[in-house]
């Protein structure tokens, strides 16, 4: 099942600090976007394998912030003006990746995303990459990772080739604790699957007839090692679960599956019928981590009533999400009180409309998650 492409383009934040990996995994995706239109924003082109004039007109467009940590060097309404462009509708984008500086506050870069005023984007999750090698030693000079891991929705635990399995077992524990709820996949050379952060593009490159070379034409005969173009083992870092039901939601139960939803499922898309609680609409899902947003849209003519979802994650148990869905179908139609289906689609609509984040919101451990904050509005 795949869901029509929303009009809203999913800003993803690539964070790690020095030498964890992040300019390999954004090369990895460039490679391996397949037909996706990436657009790109930086600190700096050198770190990326194509010169600035090659980029220069590219369908994938990128933008550099010159020098400096990106969340000091903008603020909220800078940051906007850099979105603006890469969203025009001439870019046809189809999702943008924020490369923060090796120093950068990823929370505060996730904060100016969730309190921009720009409609054509939609929150599309925070990655930390952590070098699996340097763990130790990077704790100890930035002790601040800790509070990184704790913000981010997924963690991309790299470099996992250099350590032994024992190790490498200990690492993910460890870095499981301090991440909390968000998804923890291993990674050797930053190769992930793109589809862990974005959906493939519907329309081919080749729908161009004249084109210039994109990133994938330059860089796909430059692999270092032999590594990238051979991604047959992409998928065996995490799972993803189909649900299909021609029985509408029950909002409450649904909510509540929501709400409890287990550590390492990083992402939820697809469509919700609620049946009785709003008969004129299907109400498109995105969830991101602890992020969560509803669209709804009117059903099309003759299109048929269905709940379409699809679940990606890391260390989940696909038999018992998919059960907890099931039990989320609604009773017979007639069953149930109309007032009470009303009441409880109020838990629903409470995610529809986006509202500026509060300033902080703790977690038990006294970290503030801009994600929830955004949630809770």
């Amino acid at each position: 099942m795949t869901p029509p492409r929303t009009p809203q383009i999913p800003v993803v934040v690539l964070a790690g600090f020095l030498g964890s990996g992040k300019t390999t995994l954004l090369n990895h995706l460039l490679r391996n976007r397949a037909g996706t239109r990436i657009g790109v924003i930086v600190n700096d082109f050198g770190a990326i394998e194509i010169d600035a004039m090659t980029v220069s007109g590219q369908v994938g467009s990128t933008v550099s912030l010159g020098n400096g940590c990106l969340c000091c060097a903008v603020d909220a309404s800078e940051l906007d003006t850099f979105l603006e462009t890469l969203t025009r509708p001439s870019a046809r984008l189809d999702v943008i990746v924020i490369e923060a500086s090796g120093l950068a506050e990823p929370q505060e870069l996730v904060r100016m995303l969730l309190a921009s005023d720009n409609p054509h984007i939609l929150y599309g999750g925070l990655v930390e990459v952590v070098d699996a090698a340097e763990f130790g030693r990077t704790r100890q000079r930035h002790p601040e990772i800790d509070r990184h891991l704790a913000v981010a929705d997924l963690v991309v635990l790299n470099k996992t080739d250099r350590v032994g399995e024992a190790e490498r077992e200990r690492l993910r524990a460890a870095v499981a604790e301090l991440s909390g709820p968000a998804a923890v996949i291993s990674a050797v050379h930053g190769r992930i699957d793109p589809e862990l952060l974005f959906d493939p593009a519907l329309r081919p490159d080749h729908e161009d007839k004249v084109r210039q070379l994109t990133f994938e034409d330059l860089l796909r005969e430059e692999a270092p090692d032999g590594h990238e173009g051979h991604d047959d083992h992409l998928h065996a870092s995490y799972e993803s679960i189909d649900f299909t039901s021609d029985i509408p939601m029950d909002p409450r139960r649904f909510m509540e599956f929501l709400d409890s939803r287990p550590d390492g499922l990083y992402r939820i898309k697809g469509f919700a019928d609620f049946g009785a609680g709003d008969r004129d609409n299907t109400y498109a899902l995105h969830a991101v981590g602890r992020f969560l947003r509803f669209v709804p849209r009117p059903w099309a003519r003759g299109e048929q009533r269905l709940t379409q979802l699809v679940m990606i994650g890391a260390g989940i148990d696909a038999a018992a999400l998919s059960a907890g869905l099931a039990a989320c179908r609604a009773d017979e139609p007639g069953r149930a009180d109309a007032a009470d289906v009303e009441r409880a689609m109020w838990g629903v609509l409470r995610y529809v409309q986006e509202q500026a984040p509060e300033p902080e919101v703790f977690d038990a451990h006294g970290t503030a998650d801009p994600r929830r904050a955004a949630a809770e509005a």
